[in-house]
């Protein structure tokens, strides 16, 4: 495994790499949700590259970007483990140089859910992704259907873009008790992880109301906002139904449905998701 910490030195790299390269964009701080992603890239490319960067462009003001949690070392353990070829880990100067000025913004997409309180957020999310991608030039790219509405945001980006690249969303990678993978966990107290489980079972309520052959959109959202707000610990910020790729809010459900939901545990914001409706 070949670690990379500066993009010059990708520069010069890139081009000898002829063979099918899978990309696996990460913040570090590894955990089981990104090294199932890194497996799934080793089983179908013949290159397996993997991007360490927390991104300040998209943490907005007052969020944890200087304290997200980082491990290098431990990353790297992790990635060497899984016959990763290439690790590439630049500095934010070397992302962002002086004189940066672009910025690639999904319009509509980015509005709703998690655009609403962080505002910016999927700006900062587009552009590096555009960056990254026109860097590596990946057959495939992978993804985590933990952060859904990220997901609709990239395929669109790559769509309306015309990128080679395929993107890949993988399933979400959960706790024995449901709750989504995320490296935010790490921040939660005792309390506040036992009470975090309870975004998993808002959304499976919402899953066997729909099985049980509710379909009107605001039934499903009560469902989810019961059960968050039936626990003390969580201040529930969005109970949603959406369409899985324009994002726009049903009143009913008639095929696919994508329900996610977001919550404050302590200081800790985290979201998830279930696809419903599928047939």
């Amino acid at each position: 495994m070949k670690v990379v910490e500066s993009i010059a030195q990708w520069k010069a790299l890139r081009p000898r790499l002829t063979r099918s390269l899978g990309l696996v964009p990460t913040m570090g701080y590894l955990h089981e949700g990104h090294l199932s992603l890194v497996r799934r890239a080793r089983a179908e490319n013949e290159v397996v590259v993997v991007w360490i960067f927390v991104n300040p462009k998209q943490f907005g003001k007052g969020e944890d970007f200087q304290t997200y949690p980082r491990d290098a070392e431990a990353d790297l353990r992790a990635l060497e483990a899984l016959d990763t070829d290439y690790v590439l880990s630049p500095g934010v100067d070397d992302v962002y140089p002086p004189g940066f000025q672009t910025t690639v913004s999904v319009a509509v997409l980015s509005k709703p859910l998690e655009g609403v309180s962080r505002p910016g957020h999927f700006d900062g999310v587009a552009t590096v992704v555009a960056k990254m991608t026109c860097l590596t030039q990946p057959a495939r790219a992978y993804f985590g259907q933990k952060d859904a509405q990220q997901t609709v945001v990239v395929r669109r980006m790559v769509e309306d873009l015309g990128m080679l690249t395929e993107i890949v969303v993988c399933p979400t990678i959960r706790e024995p008790d449901g709750l989504a993978m995320s490296s935010r966990n790490a921040y939660l107290s005792p309390e506040e992880r036992r009470a975090a489980a309870v975004l998993y079972r808002a959304l499976q309520n919402a899953g066997r109301q729909y099985q049980a052959g509710e379909r009107q959109g605001d039934a499903l959202r009560g469902q989810m906002r019961a059960a968050i707000g039936a626990e003390p610990l969580a201040t529930l910020e969005y109970a949603a139904l959406v369409h899985p790729e324009t994002l726009v809010e049903l009143t009913s459900v008639d095929g696919p449905a994508l329900a996610l939901v977001a919550a404050q545990f302590g200081s800790t914001h985290l979201i998830d998701n279930l696809l419903i409706g599928e047939k």
